[in-house]
Protein backbone atom coordinates (compact mmCIF):
# COMPACT_ATOMS: atom_id res chain seq x y z
CA UNK A 1 0.00 0.00 0.00
CA UNK A 2 2.90 2.52 1.17
CA UNK A 3 4.65 2.01 -2.58
CA UNK A 4 1.67 2.50 -4.23
CA UNK A 5 0.78 5.40 -2.80
CA UNK A 6 4.33 6.51 -3.38
CA UNK A 7 3.95 5.82 -7.20
CA UNK A 8 0.71 7.51 -7.23
CA UNK A 9 1.99 10.66 -5.56
CA UNK A 10 5.06 10.77 -7.83
CA UNK A 11 2.39 10.54 -10.89
CA UNK A 12 -0.35 13.53 -9.47
CA UNK A 13 3.44 15.48 -8.61
CA UNK A 14 4.67 15.29 -12.02
CA UNK A 15 1.69 16.29 -13.90
CA UNK A 16 0.82 18.91 -11.25
CA UNK A 17 4.88 20.26 -12.60
CA UNK A 18 3.95 20.26 -16.30
CA UNK A 19 1.40 21.59 -15.37
CA UNK A 20 2.89 24.74 -13.64
CA UNK A 21 5.81 24.70 -15.73
CA UNK A 22 7.72 28.32 -15.00
CA UNK A 23 5.37 28.91 -12.18
CA UNK A 24 6.97 27.22 -9.27
CA UNK A 25 9.30 29.43 -7.66
CA UNK A 26 12.38 28.35 -5.87
CA UNK A 27 10.70 30.05 -2.32
CA UNK A 28 8.35 27.83 -2.47
CA UNK A 29 9.81 24.41 -3.30
CA UNK A 30 12.59 25.30 -0.12
CA UNK A 31 9.22 26.09 2.47
CA UNK A 32 8.05 22.90 1.41
CA UNK A 33 11.00 21.03 1.68
CA UNK A 34 11.51 22.49 5.02
CA UNK A 35 8.07 21.89 6.39
CA UNK A 36 8.58 18.14 5.68
CA UNK A 37 12.29 17.94 6.96
CA UNK A 38 10.16 19.39 10.43
CA UNK A 39 7.60 16.64 9.30
CA UNK A 40 10.38 13.85 10.09
CA UNK A 41 11.42 15.00 13.28
CA UNK A 42 8.25 13.38 15.23
CA UNK A 43 8.16 10.51 13.10
CA UNK A 44 11.97 10.10 13.59
CA UNK A 45 11.46 10.46 17.14
CA UNK A 46 8.51 8.42 17.74
CA UNK A 47 10.02 5.36 15.80
CA UNK A 48 13.53 5.66 18.02
CA UNK A 49 11.81 5.52 21.10
CA UNK A 50 10.05 2.05 20.03
CA UNK A 51 13.18 0.44 20.32
CA UNK A 52 14.01 -1.77 23.76
CA UNK A 53 17.63 -2.10 23.87
CA UNK A 54 19.56 1.42 23.98
CA UNK A 55 22.82 -0.21 23.71
CA UNK A 56 21.99 -2.65 20.43
CA UNK A 57 21.21 0.70 19.02
CA UNK A 58 24.17 2.55 20.16
CA UNK A 59 26.67 -0.58 18.93
CA UNK A 60 24.53 -0.40 15.54
CA UNK A 61 24.80 2.70 14.81
CA UNK A 62 28.75 2.95 15.85
CA UNK A 63 29.42 -0.14 13.36
CA UNK A 64 26.97 0.80 10.77
CA UNK A 65 28.28 4.18 10.33
CA UNK A 66 31.47 3.09 10.21
CA UNK A 67 31.54 0.35 7.44
CA UNK A 68 29.79 2.81 5.80
CA UNK A 69 32.31 5.45 5.84
CA UNK A 70 34.71 3.12 5.15
CA UNK A 71 33.19 1.78 2.47
CA UNK A 72 31.72 5.24 1.20
CA UNK A 73 28.43 4.16 0.70
CA UNK A 74 27.25 7.89 -0.48
CA UNK A 75 29.86 9.16 -2.19
CA UNK A 76 29.68 5.87 -4.35
CA UNK A 77 25.54 6.42 -4.58
CA UNK A 78 26.34 10.15 -5.88
CA UNK A 79 28.75 8.83 -8.06
CA UNK A 80 26.71 6.23 -9.48
CA UNK A 81 23.96 8.51 -10.15
CA UNK A 82 26.46 11.22 -11.64
CA UNK A 83 27.35 8.83 -14.34
CA UNK A 84 24.47 6.80 -15.01
CA UNK A 85 22.70 10.62 -15.21
CA UNK A 86 25.74 11.62 -18.27
CA UNK A 87 25.48 8.75 -20.32
CA UNK A 88 21.99 8.54 -20.34
CA UNK A 89 21.52 12.56 -20.84
CA UNK A 90 23.65 12.17 -24.58
CA UNK A 91 21.02 11.87 -27.43
CA UNK A 92 18.17 10.83 -25.36
CA UNK A 93 16.06 13.65 -26.02
CA UNK A 94 13.58 15.07 -23.48
CA UNK A 95 11.91 11.81 -21.90
CA UNK A 96 14.84 10.30 -20.64
CA UNK A 97 16.61 12.78 -18.81
CA UNK A 98 13.94 13.01 -16.27
CA UNK A 99 12.87 9.74 -16.17
CA UNK A 100 16.65 9.03 -14.94
CA UNK A 101 16.95 11.98 -12.95
CA UNK A 102 13.79 11.43 -10.95
CA UNK A 103 13.98 7.42 -10.64
CA UNK A 104 17.41 8.13 -9.02
CA UNK A 105 16.03 10.29 -6.54
CA UNK A 106 13.29 8.71 -5.50
CA UNK A 107 14.17 5.21 -5.36
CA UNK A 108 18.29 4.91 -4.19
CA UNK A 109 18.25 6.17 -0.68
CA UNK A 110 17.54 4.88 3.31
CA UNK A 111 13.85 6.18 2.71
CA UNK A 112 13.39 3.43 0.11
CA UNK A 113 14.90 0.59 1.87
CA UNK A 114 13.54 1.37 5.26
CA UNK A 115 9.75 2.02 4.02
CA UNK A 116 9.46 -1.11 1.98
CA UNK A 117 11.22 -3.31 4.97
CA UNK A 118 8.44 -1.52 6.94
CA UNK A 119 5.67 -1.85 4.95
CA UNK A 120 6.85 -5.24 4.34
CA UNK A 121 7.08 -6.76 7.52
CA UNK A 122 3.59 -5.74 8.46
CA UNK A 123 4.03 -2.54 9.91
CA UNK A 124 1.77 0.62 9.00
CA UNK A 125 3.83 2.44 6.42
CA UNK A 126 4.83 5.63 7.97
CA UNK A 127 8.21 5.87 6.36
CA UNK A 128 6.87 5.57 2.92
CA UNK A 129 3.76 7.78 2.96
CA UNK A 130 6.50 10.26 4.30
CA UNK A 131 8.36 9.64 1.73
CA UNK A 132 5.62 10.07 -0.61
CA UNK A 133 4.88 13.31 0.13
CA UNK A 134 8.54 14.46 -0.61
CA UNK A 135 8.90 12.78 -3.33
CA UNK A 136 5.41 14.24 -4.72
CA UNK A 137 6.82 17.53 -4.36
CA UNK A 138 10.36 17.06 -5.81
CA UNK A 139 8.24 15.47 -8.73
CA UNK A 140 6.49 19.11 -9.35
CA UNK A 141 9.71 20.74 -9.60
CA UNK A 142 11.61 18.29 -11.42
CA UNK A 143 8.57 17.60 -13.79
CA UNK A 144 8.04 21.35 -14.27
CA UNK A 145 11.61 21.69 -15.48
CA UNK A 146 12.72 18.22 -17.27
CA UNK A 147 8.89 17.48 -18.20
CA UNK A 148 7.33 14.13 -18.60
CA UNK A 149 9.96 11.54 -18.07
CA UNK A 150 9.04 12.56 -14.80
CA UNK A 151 5.83 11.26 -13.81
CA UNK A 152 6.55 7.60 -15.33
CA UNK A 153 9.54 7.42 -12.59
CA UNK A 154 6.79 5.92 -10.42
CA UNK A 155 7.24 2.71 -12.38
CA UNK A 156 10.38 2.02 -11.41
CA UNK A 157 9.11 3.02 -7.81
CA UNK A 158 7.05 0.69 -8.57
CA UNK A 159 9.63 -2.11 -9.22
CA UNK A 160 12.24 -1.24 -6.93
CA UNK A 161 10.07 -0.85 -3.81
CA UNK A 162 7.63 -3.38 -4.97
CA UNK A 163 10.70 -5.63 -4.89
CA UNK A 164 11.88 -5.17 -1.45
CA UNK A 165 8.37 -5.39 0.32
CA UNK A 166 7.76 -8.91 -1.03
CA UNK A 167 11.28 -9.90 -0.45
CA UNK A 168 10.22 -8.74 3.22
CA UNK A 169 7.04 -9.97 3.44
CA UNK A 170 8.69 -13.68 2.24
CA UNK A 171 11.36 -13.75 5.58
CA UNK A 172 8.51 -12.20 8.12
CA UNK A 173 7.80 -15.51 9.34
CA UNK A 174 11.81 -15.79 10.55
CA UNK A 175 12.05 -12.24 11.76
CA UNK A 176 11.62 -11.50 15.58
CA UNK A 177 9.91 -9.31 17.10
CA UNK A 178 12.11 -7.33 18.94
CA UNK A 179 14.05 -7.53 15.71
CA UNK A 180 11.47 -5.49 14.33
CA UNK A 181 11.62 -2.99 17.22
CA UNK A 182 14.82 -2.56 17.18
CA UNK A 183 15.02 -1.74 13.59
CA UNK A 184 12.59 0.11 13.42
CA UNK A 185 14.40 2.71 16.56
CA UNK A 186 17.33 2.44 13.73
CA UNK A 187 15.74 3.62 11.35
CA UNK A 188 13.94 5.95 13.23
CA UNK A 189 17.48 7.56 13.81
CA UNK A 190 18.02 7.99 10.13
CA UNK A 191 15.10 9.82 9.20
CA UNK A 192 15.89 11.99 11.92
CA UNK A 193 19.27 12.39 9.86
CA UNK A 194 17.28 12.99 6.64
CA UNK A 195 15.40 15.41 9.16
CA UNK A 196 18.34 17.66 9.34
CA UNK A 197 19.61 17.49 5.74
CA UNK A 198 15.94 18.65 4.86
CA UNK A 199 15.75 21.51 6.81
CA UNK A 200 19.78 22.60 6.05
CA UNK A 201 20.75 22.29 9.60
CA UNK A 202 23.98 19.68 9.23
CA UNK A 203 24.78 17.82 6.05
CA UNK A 204 24.19 14.22 7.80
CA UNK A 205 25.20 11.26 5.10
CA UNK A 206 22.28 8.94 5.95
CA UNK A 207 23.01 6.58 3.64
CA UNK A 208 26.39 5.38 5.09
CA UNK A 209 24.11 4.53 8.06
CA UNK A 210 22.03 2.28 6.32
CA UNK A 211 24.60 -0.96 7.32
CA UNK A 212 22.94 -0.16 11.04
CA UNK A 213 19.87 -1.71 9.81
CA UNK A 214 21.78 -5.23 9.07
CA UNK A 215 23.93 -5.05 12.46
CA UNK A 216 20.91 -4.59 14.84
CA UNK A 217 20.10 -8.70 13.82
CA UNK A 218 23.51 -9.27 15.26
CA UNK A 219 23.81 -6.92 18.21
CA UNK A 220 20.24 -7.94 19.72
CA UNK A 221 21.03 -11.42 19.72
CA UNK A 222 24.70 -10.69 21.71
CA UNK A 223 23.08 -8.15 24.27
Amino acid sequence: MGTLCNALAVVLGGLLGMVLRGKFPLRVQEALMHTLGLVCVPLGLSMALKGGKFLALLLSLVAGGALGELLQLEGRLEHFSRRLEERLKTGAGTFAPGFLAATLLFCIGPMTIMGSLEDGLGKVPQILYTKSLLDGVASIALAASLGVGVPFSALSILLVQGSITLLARFIAPSISEAFVQEMTATGGILILGIALNLLNLKKIRVANLLPSLGFVAIFIRIL
